[in-house]
């Protein structure tokens, strides 16, 4: 190929990424692609440019399959996409599920209202920062957005000022559970590819989550100080709407236990199989706890009986689903719905959920693609070459991605696919935990307009592109910077090794 021409071998898989994340922007600012059609057709293209002789593909029944140079490279592809699918498309549907019925039966205004009266008026921004970060754990960005746009508008109306406050509030505590949080489609993949514990990683990535929103809080407050955005009327909501929004009786909202349980339930039955796990190990190192733990269920037989449950209902597809059945429920209670009513409101989420589905997997295609090509090795040698962190090193891959081409979650399949390979048999130092967590630090980086957040913000908000850029960029790109230093930080007080 003319390419080989140009440059070494050693740095030709830079030139597969680099020609394949133009191509990804090409075709969706200028040919108007479909992000899935541009993503699959990158993956293609990055396939063709490793230019192999032949492919080794494994087939359904798990044997190999040698394939020519072109129809090996469809294969990759719809392989690639097919193993993303499964890890995450079960996940992103009851989530989907779970935050339609929240929004539906009022369960996150009552959430809203319950944080506003603990918080107090005067501190209505922690309010929605820290709702809104509950909240979103299953819930994707956009939907969670279009919620809170509105309570931030009315709080707005009702105080007369902060506007920039309150939306910066919701954007930070939404964004950092979109990049730390399964079920999450980036933070789903991330955590299959670098293979880690799902329970390990929900919580370190809502407690480093949670420390990062609290500094990046007072970055809202800096720019709120310093840009004063006036409440304007929306396409979705008017002023008169807006109103409504928290004049809404109590009586029409379920109780916060009710609302709280789906979103609680399946984080606490995830989590509960970590403490299993550990439990385990350290009764086998004869710990106490572990001893104790293992001795209260009866001995090891007893021990393992119980995990073997506690290992069904916490895996996260049932843990997730439990969650939604119950989300269903308060729905069914609270506004008098029967079975076919239901079907009727589970039928959009899901379809969107499958939009998101088909993207999140042909990222995972075009991750395998760039793993293939040798992407990873290329970048492992240039970091051994310079010393680089490989946690530095994770959050610098996916910022780039994340600047390139817009979407967070395409940034962390990505730079997971590139940075997984690198860890196998290296220490790292710390648990890679961290490196997960730095990834999807460095996906949430410069948000800017090729990135559909940019205008979900800017549309639903009533910001001007100007006012965005200088609010909700700025906001994302601090949150990064701050999410690495605090991922760095906790790697060396609190390194788990």
């Amino acid at each position: 190929m003319f390419f080989l021409a140009a440059t070494t071998a050693s740095y030709w898989p830079f030139v597969v990424l680099a020609v394949s994340v133009a191509f990804i922007i090409f075709g969706i600012s200028v040919l108007r692609l479909h992000a899935f059609l541009a993503l699959v057709l990158a993956a293609m293209l990055a396939g063709l440019l490793t230019d192999k002789d032949s492919w080794d593909i494994v087939q359904k029944d798990g044997k190999v399959k040698t394939m020519s140079s072109m129809v090996g490279v469809v294969e990759m592809v719809s392989k690639g996409l097919g193993d993303t699918a499964r890890d995450i498309a079960i996940s992103i549907a009851l989530a989907a599920v779970i935050g339609m019925c929240l929004m539906e039966s009022g369960g996150a205004d009552k959430v809203v209202r319950r944080f506003l009266a603990f918080f107090g008026e005067k501190r209505a921004g922690w309010a929605l920062l820290w709702s809104t970060f509950i909240l979103s754990a299953p819930i994707f960005f956009d939907t969670m957005f279009m919620l809170m746009a509105p309570l931030a508008m009315a709080l707005r109306m009702r105080t007369g000022k902060d506007y920039t406050l309150y939306i910066l509030a919701v954007c930070c505590g939404g964004t950092v559970t979109h990049s730390m949080t399964v079920p999450h489609p980036g933070p789903v993949a991330v955590v299959e590819s670098l293979n880690l514990n799902v329970g390990e990683s929900l919580v370190g990535g809502m407690v480093i989550g949670a420390i990062t929103c609290f500094f990046g809080f007072l970055v809202s407050k800096w720019l709120n100080a310093r840009t004063d955005v006036p409440l304007r009327e929306t396409n979705g909501l008017s002023l008169d709407e807006l109103k409504g929004v928290s004049d809404k009786p109590e009586s029409e909202l379920p109780s916060f236990f009710w609302s709280m349980t789906p979103v609680l339930l399946p984080i606490f039955l995830i989590s509960l199989t970590t403490v299993f796990e550990l439990a385990h190990g350290a009764a086998a190192k004869g710990t106490a706890w572990g001893v104790s733990m293992v001795s209260l269920l009866g001995g090891q037989a007893g021990f393992d009986a119980v995990r073997a449950w506690v290992d069904f209902i916490g895996h996260k597809n049932i843990a997730l689903f439990i969650g939604a059945v119950i989300s269903l429920w308060v729905l069914a209670k609270q506004r008098g719905f029967g079975l076919k009513k239901l079907e009727q409101f589970v039928g959009p989420p899901l379809e969107t959920a499958g939009m998101i589905i088909l993207i999140t997997s042909a990222g995972g295609a075009f991750g395998l693609a760039l793993r293939s090509a040798g992407v990873g090795g290329a970048v492992e040698a240039l970091a051994k070459g310079y010393s680089i962190n490989l946690i530095v090193l994770g959050w610098l891959v996916a910022a780039v991605v994340r600047v390139a081409q817009g979407s967070a979650t395409v940034a962390m399949l990505t730079s997971a696919s590139i940075m997984a390979p690198m860890i196998t048999g290296t220490n790292l130092g710390c648990h890679p935990l961290y490196l997960f967590t730095s990834i999807g630090f460095g996906a949430m980086f410069m948000s800017w307009m090729n990135d559909s957040g940019f205008w979900v913000v800017s549309r639903l908000s009533g910001m001007t592109e100007k006012e965005t850029l200088r609010t909700w960029s700025v906001q994302l790109t601090a949150d990064s910077v701050i999410g690495l230093l605090v991922t760095l930080l906790m790697s060396k007080l609190l390194p788990m090794v």
